[in-house]
């Protein structure tokens, strides 16, 4: 019941009698402000006065496309970025193109004398200033209504993903052979114990804990990826090649926790069963304020492989963040061909 409370704008005839509400404001109120709409000119005998009124019809259309090109232009790319001085010019030049194709109307296709642009300039500018403050309001309040449901996806969202996150982008069999592979190296008494040890230690601190920030530096998203593919690479050994290119870049980059890991773990979970020349490809790097992340890994496409319940979910989730944390700043490309499994990211980072 609550969600339907809070979509009532979004239903067609809503925002169907607010459009109709709006313009029948902005196109009687004119005449209720000026008695005389023939903009001054006493009538005539000659049909002068039908004249008046054709023009006036027709002007009207244009205060449509003044309402909608300020809603859709001027208000999002100068207003709502503080760029008053452009956008107030915006509206004196859009003004002075309404007053001149009035005046065409006026003169040239009813062919009505005199014109004065000071009377018309008086007549159309408390319609046009309307019309405008209607336009801007209306594009604040749909902006901010978005904005508010956008937030409050994202903090559902975080919610919905937070034990998902913990209970399957780390495969739990992936933690159990860390774990006998750390009792193997204590009784070989190797010297690789402590650095495992470590390293699974910061694998599960950034799960833990880091978790629930907005964002994080990308370097310890690095960090982290590189973390979990040295314990992948200690549990596979020479029987799955792993080939990674990951730079770090200059600057202080930031990006959401965990946004890259599944992508990963996947390429991990899919490319490591029975499959001919298994090998798993990760390369990252940041090119003008863009990340460009890829892997790929082998796969059997006749696999008859059973999934386990949490495959899938890490994918989903992230190309779910993704469209939340990310709408219009990311592409992501997922194919399979040639028995190559691939996710190709590309993350603006601004």
């Amino acid at each position: 019941m609550e969600n339907l409370s809070s979509e009532w704008y979004n239903r067609p005839p809503v925002k169907i009698l607010t459009h109709v509400v709006a313009w029948a404001i902005v196109l009687t109120l004119p005449y209720l402000l000026n008695g005389d709409h023939n903009e001054g000119h006493p009538p005539d005998h000659e049909g002068r006065g039908q004249q008046l009124m054709y023009v006036n019809f027709l002007t009207n259309f244009l205060w449509i496309g003044a309402f909608y090109l300020n809603a859709g232009w001027l208000t999002p790319k100068l207003f709502s970025h503080k760029k008053y001085v452009l956008y107030i010019g915006s509206l004196i030049l859009l003004f002075g193109l309404i007053l001149a194709i009035h005046a065409f109307l006026f003169v040239d296709v009813f062919s009505i004398h005199p014109f004065s642009i000071k009377r018309a300039s008086g007549f159309l500018l408390s319609t046009f200033l309307l019309a405008i403050a209607i336009s801007t309001t209306f594009r604040l309040v749909r902006d901010r209504i978005d904005a508010d449901k956008m937030a409050q996806e994202r903090q559902a969202e975080n919610l919905k993903t937070e034990l998902s996150f913990l209970r399957s982008q780390i495969n739990p069999h992936f933690i159990f052979n860390i774990l006998n592979n750390l009792v193997a190296l204590e009784r070989m008494k190797s010297e690789e114990l402590g650095p495992t040890i470590l390293k699974l230690s910061a694998l599960m601190q950034y799960m833990l804990y880091e978790t629930g920030e907005d964002k994080v530096p990308l370097s310890m998203e690095i960090e982290y990826l590189q973390s979990y593919i040295d314990l992948q690479r200690q549990r596979f050994g020479k029987n799955m090649p792993i080939f990674v290119s990951m730079d770090e870049p200059e600057g202080a980059y930031e990006i959401e926790p965990m946004l890259l890991i599944p992508f990963v773990e996947n390429a991990f979970k899919h490319g490591a069963g029975m499959i001919d020349q298994r090998a798993i490809h990760v390369d990252l790097h940041v090119e003008d304020g863009v990340l460009y992340f890829g892997v790929k890994n082998k796969y059997n496409a006749d696999s008859t492989e059973v999934k386990d319940k949490g495959s899938g979910i890490g994918l989903t989730n992230v190309k779910r963040r993704l469209n939340l944390l990310y709408p219009s700043g990311h592409s992501l490309q997922i194919m399979q061909d040639q028995g190559w499994f691939r996710v190709l990211l590309k993350l603006n980072l601004h």
